[in-house]
Formats: structure tokens, sequence, C-alpha cells
């Protein structure tokens, strides 16, 4: 069969972009003009009285669904051949359905899809469904002798879904040559949905309340997307963030790992992470198991910051209110406002390689276990003669559009932070004076995040004749990856 070659903008290496351009002013007019517009943004809301609480707020809960039977039959059986394809099928990467499957449609596609229309996921959760079934009292009795469930252990919270995201996240940003495996793939799918299954059976909904992790997420995501589909909130974008979440060290832990992941992969991408590989010891080379391990206790390292930061920022929010809460009930009622931003920066690091990489799905679709004895073969573009198009859009879209998103979502954040203030504090004067550290925060966040946004095409270097330009020229860096793929 054929070659073709096609580009591999994220897995396993990063996120990339195609072409080399220039801005038409500085980018330190960008980073300053962020900030500014995000300034404005609070100036013209900062006055608008907001309604006071409503008596139909609803507590921070994981609304679950009943079962579809159709789609139900339907997820479990995709689940199913996932499993199957990426345990028996070709270990290639690149020519198994698998991987760009899992890390391609369900880690990045779904959740942005979630962050815009709203969690429509949970009828076709293979994981939630498994759970679901378990939670039967007649099985439950012959297999525990007992038939209500257990109750949830309150120590235990959103741990499990905090801890099964970070290993996820672990995996994509850090151990993407294993994790991009197709049976490694298939393996794990298979054991998280035993384990969905008798978490199902031993705690019922409550295992798909708080531990199972793409309910959590799918579902967290959902409160900033237009729809509810049942669950609590108005009709709308950010329809259900007008309440806090959670005020435990587990809820806020999970919320505050979505602005971190994307975070630390922005890191990755940036010459100070080269420089730091380029000077490491030989004992912590880059792929060596030390290294590895020193990038996951930076990424930790990471969320802690995070954390602290925030809860900082929530507590000077929460004094200079007079609201006198701790730092972590102050922080869950001003989480709301950074789910938007870490959309924003998933949708932004991610926009480019939804593009490039979406395309590779045609012809893994058409074979998609990798294997010349495939009995099916489909007409272009389902087959190997389909080549993706690398230049189906300009570089400089991705980069206007990444400032416009990023922008755009802390204007959110700042508006979403005034309705939340200005219900919590007992009057306009404190709800205005209680703005002011948040956004600070907001503005300074905006210009770190363009700047962290744009490192990995800034050209610091000097030229030839060793004067640094005195233009800000930005450098596209051209592909991280092609493979060449025999069919």
């Amino acid at each position: 069969m054929n070659n073709f070659v096609f580009l591999l903008s994220h897995y396993p290496l990063g996120h990339a972009f195609g072409a080399r351009y220039e801005l038409p002013i500085p980018l330190v007019l960008f980073v300053l003009g962020g900030g500014a517009v995000v300034l404005l943004s609070f100036l013209l809301v900062v006055r608008q009285k907001v309604a006071p609480a409503s008596a139909a707020e609803y507590p921070d809960t994981t609304h679950v669904r009943g079962i579809q039977g159709f789609w139900a039959a339907l997820s479990l059986l995709v689940l199913t051949a996932c499993i199957t394809v990426g345990i028996a099928g070709s270990q290639e990467a690149a020519e198994n359905i698998v991987p760009t499957l899992f890390w391609l449609i369900i880690w990045i596609a779904v959740p942005l899809s979630a962050g815009i229309v709203g969690d429509w996921t949970q009828v076709v959760n293979p994981f939630a469904i498994v759970a679901k079934l378990t939670d039967n009292r007649a099985l439950r009795k012959r297999a525990l002798l007992r038939e209500a469930s257990l109750a949830w252990p309150v120590r235990v919270g959103w741990w499990p879904a905090v801890a099964v995201f970070f290993i996820l996240a672990c995996g994509e940003l850090i151990y993407n040559q294993t994790v991009t495996r197709p049976v490694v793939i298939g393996a794990g799918l298979l054991i998280y949905f035993v384990l969905s299954a008798f978490a199902g059976l031993v705690y019922g909904k409550q295992w798909l309340e708080c531990g199972e992790v793409f309910t959590v997420l799918f579902a967290t995501w959902g409160r900033l997307g237009f729809f509810r589909f049942g669950a609590p909130g108005r009709r709308g974008f950010a329809g259900g963030l007008q309440v806090p979440f959670e005020a435990s060290v587990s809820r806020v832990t999970f919320v505050l790992l979505l602005l971190v992941s994307v975070g630390f992969d922005g890191l990755l991408s940036t010459p100070l992470w080269s420089r730091m590989q380029h000077h490491l010891p030989n004992g912590l080379a880059v792929g060596t198991t030390a290294y590895l391990l020193l990038a996951t206790l930076i990424f930790a390292a990471l969320a802690f910051v995070f954390w602290a930061v925030f809860s900082l920022l929530a507590l000077a929010v929460s004094k200079v209110g007079v609201h006198k809460l701790g730092a972590t009930p102050a922080l869950a009622g001003l989480l709301p406002s950074l789910v938007p931003i870490s959309f924003g920066y998933l949708l932004a690091h991610n926009l480019e390689y939804l593009v490039l990489n979406g395309q590779l799905l045609f012809p893994l679709i058409g074979n998609p276990v990798g294997k010349e004895s495939w009995p099916i073969h489909l007409p272009h573009p389902f087959n190997d003669s389909f080549e993706p198009n690398r230049h189906l859009l300009p570089s400089s879209f991705y980069w206007y559009a990444s400032v416009i998103v990023i922008v755009i979502v802390h204007i959110v954040a700042v508006v979403l932070a005034h309705r939340y203030l200005g219900r919590a504090t007992k009057n306009e004067e404190q709800a205005r004076r209680s703005e002011y550290p948040w956004i600070v925060a907001m503005v300074a966040y905006t210009m770190f995040s363009l700047w962290l946004l744009a490192q990995p095409l800034v050209k610091e270097k000097a030229d030839e004749t060793g004067i640094a330009p005195t233009r800000q020229t930005v450098a596209v860096a051209q592909t991280n990856a092609v493979i060449t793929v025999d069919y």
C-alpha cells in the first residue's frame, strides 16, 4: 500500500504552529492591550447592580441522569471495540485509531464541546453507564449480601476524580511516549471499566457524583455550556456557574487542575523549559525515568503554587469585602470565574491540534486496527490515499484566535466574579471593594497568559550580526513532528 506523510502536531511531542510570520505590532502591546481590555470590562461592570441571591440556587452536585437503552448499548459496543482494537490491533500509534480517538476526541474535543453546548455526554459515557447498571439492589444483595449502597466517605470527597485526572494529565503531558501506545490505552480502558462497575455496585450513584472522573469532568465543563441537559442552573452560557463550588479541598483541587494542566502544557512549549532541559545533568536527561519523575514533581508543585496563590487572593477578597470567609470557602465562591479561563486556555492550546490531527480520523476510520489484513476497503478519504492538509488555515489565524479567546474568557471571569461578590457582600460598597484584589489578579493573569501563549513563537536570540532585532518578531516554529506511515 502507499506511503503518506501526515502532521502529528501534539502527540507524542506537543502543540505546534506551522508557518513563520511577523506580528504587525510588538508583542508587548498585545500583552498590555489584553490587560487593558480586561480592566476596561471591569470598569464597565463594577457599577452595575447585582440581583440578590435566589432561593432557587442549588448546591454543587453532579447531576446523574437515567440510562437510555439505545445510547447505552451503542456506547458499550464502542468501548468494547476500542479495548479490542487497542490490545489486538497494530501497536503503531499512528496506524491504530484508539490513540487518536482517546487523546484527540475524548480528552480534548468532548470537553470543549461540553463547555460550549453543555454536558451532553452522560448518556454515552460507558463508565457512567456500567456504574448505573451495577447500582442494582438485587445484584448488590447477591454480591455484597446487602441491598443498600455504602455511604460515600466524606473524607474521600472528590479525590478519586482528582487522582485519575492528574494521572491522565501526566500521561498526556509527560509520559506521552507510553500512553499513546494502543495496548496501554486499551488495557487502561478495560481496568477503569471494571473499577467503575465495582464502584457503582458498592457506592451507587455517589461514585458518579464525586468519583468517576469523566462524569465529573464533563459535568464541570458543562456548567459553562449553553444547555443544562437536566442539570440545575439557568439556560445560557455560564448558566451553571451562578453558584460556588463545594467548599472542600478536593473539589477546589479538581477545578484548579483544569487550569493548571493547560498552564503546564504551555510551560512545556516555552524556551525556558527547553533551556532547562538542555542544562540538566546526564542523570536527568530527557526521556529518562529520573527526568519523567522530575517533570511530574514540577507539575504537582505548579498545582500547589496555583492553590496557594489563588487562595491568598480569595482570602484578600474576603477580608477587603468583610465576607469573613476562610481561604477555601472564599476560593470556592470565586472558582466559577476561573472555569471560563480554563476553557479558554484549553481551546487556545488545542485549536490547531484539533484542526490538523482531526483529519487523521478519516484514514483511521477506513482501517481502525491498522493492519493489512483488515477486510473492509472504503473509498477516499477513508483510505491511505488521503493526505491531511497541513495548511488548512494560516498559522496567523490560530495566533489571533488564541489571543481573542484568552481576552474574552478573562472578561467573562470578571463578570462572573462581579455577580458573585455582589450577592455575597452586605452592601454595594463592600462588593466594590472586594473586587479590587480579584481584578488585579485577572489583569495580571491575562497578561501572563498571553505572554506564556506566545513564548513558543517568540524569536528571542539576536540575529547573525549579534544585534537583537528592534522590531518584535514572532517566529512560528515549523512542524514538531512529521511522521511517515507505511500502510
